[in-house]
């Protein structure tokens, strides 16, 4: 359980901005460390509903050593969370008095990298599912007001449910990657 309560609030235009602020800090900090650096997440998605939150996907060639991106990260304030218990990705969050940021490292070419993208990217593209995750958000937002985790789990489901959606709709247009945000 947590105490600050889970929020979303209505698309704010001003979130591609703060990535790409955020974004070139990091590129100038990681240099070609990053592969990629991407806007993931809801905050990503023009017109959808969200935590203010600013997801951010850092791919890398490989996650270990950790040492070779960690100093790039710190020296910017953000926090190595290593509790992370994902094993496909490291975790970083915001320091002190930054604004809410979730920042991802992943292997470039994983399943978990490509999995973001494509998710986003189906998003951007399908209004009628862009709307529908936001209403189970806002659903569960309200059922789990105060317990994170429980909002996670429940969600997983209906972010597979898209997934299969978005899994077809890139093998009928051949989708890939688009190059870079950053």
């Amino acid at each position: 359980m947590m105490k600050d309560p889970i929020v979303m609030v209505p698309y704010d235009a001003g979130w591609a901005q703060e990535f790409r602020d955020i974004a070139l800090w990091l590129r100038q900090a990681l240099g070609d460390v990053a592969q990629r650096i991407d806007h993931i997440g809801s905050t990503s998605v023009p017109g959808l509903a969200a935590k203010p939150v600013i997801d951010i996907q850092v791919s890398v060639r490989s996650l270990e050593p950790v040492d070779v991106y960690l100093s790039g990260f710190e020296q910017l304030g953000y926090v190595f969370r290593a509790d992370n218990t994902e094993r496909t990705k490291r975790y970083f969050r915001e320091g002190q008095g930054m604004g809410r940021t979730h920042i991802h490292v992943r292997e470039a070419g994983s399943f978990g990298e490509q999995f973001a993208l494509l998710f986003r990217d189906y998003l951007r593209w399908n209004r009628t599912d862009a709307d529908y995750y936001a209403g189970v958000k806002t659903r569960l937002m309200e059922q789990c007001k105060h317990d994170r985790q429980r909002y996670v789990d429940e969600k997983e489901p209906y972010i597979w449910e898209i997934m299969r959606r978005a899994s077809r709709w890139s093998q009928e247009t051949g989708w890939k990657p688009e190059p870079t945000d950053m």
